[in-house]
């Protein structure tokens, strides 16, 4: 016999759904973007528990009636049968989706990615890991903007920092954060460096730190006294200047010692806003990771140091095979992965994620 659906839950969803609705057609709310756009998240979040929830309660109707039609003309039993059949596939995905969520999954992300162990070939691995999510937000239709970085010598990267967007309210309340969340922690890569003239296979790592974009109105409080900001000249890649005044911006948090840079702006006052967004969005991951601490909430932890033997990931050249080794996701399609096609290890991660969620809110536990 199949479990009903938390028919309190499911109302209460259908309640907020229709007041969305309502808040999203008010002229007041469409003129305030941030507001609107929070609000329209929310609304692409709850579209499919509101579908799914209307197919349910319609195959429930529809069986009732084919069970009585049953009783005075067996041809109806096959139909009740297999809406019956249909009935539990339905109660299953929608208490799938009633779990709940990660509740910034909708959010777009500032991603950064630095060189580790390995000097020259880390750099030139990370450069190759900005690549490969430059190419996979391209196959979303998402917008990468770099708002700093340090590069090397050879042309690859000390340090990144890259913002990703969606532009809309994202798939079915999906964003960037739904993805990206996972890339965070060590990638460690097994291949002949560049700098090898004995064709030796070397192991190298670089670290990459994903966080949520702060709303406009976040938790955390920034003080003008807790800033130091510096200006400088922004250069290009290889060093050459691409602006003759100083108009890129370091900002250090002193409390915390953050430091945030950003160049791509062409005026500073627009580095600068760009710059405190990106610290805004790192305060409010440190502030939520603390209260997690103290709450004893088991969370995914991402990279503090780019050690090595802390790697999440493997990416080995010579086998052409990537491995990610907190859900033992393996594929020898290395090449295409690092061309941004991202999707099933991604995905591989979201399963695992998912099926961790119904464990712990049905009191089982994940495999």
């Amino acid at each position: 016999m199949s479990t009903p659906a938390p028919a309190l839950s499911v109302d209460a969803l259908f309640d907020e759904h229709a007041e969305l609705e309502q808040r999203l057609a008010d002229p007041e709310v469409q003129a305030d973007p941030a507001a609107a756009r929070k609000l329209g998240r929310r609304y692409a979040e709850l579209g499919p528990v509101v579908a799914v929830a209307r197919e349910l309660s319609a195959a429930r109707a529809d069986r009732d009636a084919a069970l009585e039609l049953a009783a005075e003309d067996h041809a109806f039993a096959a139909e009740a049968d297999a809406l019956t059949a249909r009935i539990v596939e339905l109660e299953t995905k929608l208490a799938e989706l009633l779990v709940p969520r990660d509740p910034h999954d909708a959010d777009d992300v500032v991603l950064e990615v630095k060189s580790g162990e390995g000097g020259e070939e880390s750099a030139l691995f990370a450069a190759d890991l900005l690549r490969m999510y430059t190419r996979y937000a391209e196959s979303r239709g998402w917008r990468t903007e770099i708002l700093g970085f340090t590069e090397s010598d050879l042309g690859g990267y000390k340090d990144v920092t890259v913002s990703v967007r969606s532009g809309r309210a994202g798939d079915n309340g999906a964003g960037v954060w739904a993805s990206l969340k996972f890339e965070g922690g060590v990638h460690r890569v097994q291949r002949v460096p560049v700098t090898e003239s004995q064709g030796r296979v070397h192991t190298s790592a670089a670290g990459v730190l994903v966080f949520p974009e702060a709303d406009e109105a976040p938790d955390v409080e920034i003080e003008e006294k807790d800033l130091r900001v510096d200006v400088y000249r922004s250069s290009g890649h290889g060093g050459q200047s691409v602006n003759t005044t100083d108009s890129a911006v370091r900002i250090t948090h002193l409390p915390t010692g953050i430091v945030v840079t950003c160049q791509n702006e062409r005026s500073q006052l627009q580095n600068k806003a760009r710059a405190m967004e990106v610290l805004r969005a790192r305060l409010q991951a440190r502030a939520e990771a603390e209260a997690a601490e103290q709450a004893s909430a088991d969370r995914r932890s991402q990279v503090r140091t780019v050690d090595r033997s802390e790697r999440i990931r493997t990416y080995n050249f010579p086998e052409n095979r990537i491995s990610d080794h907190r859900v033992g996701f393996k594929a020898h399609n290395l090449s295409t992965v690092l061309d941004g096609h991202l999707d099933d290890v991604l995905g591989a991660l979201t399963a695992a994620e998912r099926a961790e969620a119904v464990a712990s809110s049905t009191g089982g536990s994940a495999e």
